[in-house]
């Protein structure tokens, strides 16, 4: 995966967050590159038929960015599509089954 502003190949992701919306599961992982100081987020999808779909958005600027990770690292288990908390809630803008 390459960052959306200079293409630097990215590592590992900061962190990710997992949601299901109408029986489908949507995980995005946030990389950062430190050499333009952007995200770079991958959306996945696990579609209830079985179809999955990948897709990259950003730059996403460090501030918003920042936001989104430190709103993700209030969930003790945000890799859980079934987590309810207040912050996947948050993130997921109450769309959550």
């Amino acid at each position: 995966m390459n960052c959306t502003k200079c293409g630097k190949e990215l590592g590992k992701p900061v962190i990710s967050m997992s949601g299901s919306i109408s029986g489908d599961e949507t995980t995005d992982c946030f990389h950062f590159c430190d050499d333009c100081g952007v995200y770079t987020i991958a959306t996945h999808w696990d579609f209830f038929d079985g179809e999955e779909k990948s897709e990259f958005s950003g730059p996403v600027v460090k501030e918003k960015g920042d936001a989104d990770v430190a709103l993700i690292m209030q969930c003790n288990t945000p890799w859980d599509k079934k987590c309810r908390c207040e912050a996947h809630m948050k993130y997921f803008d109450g769309n959550l089954d």
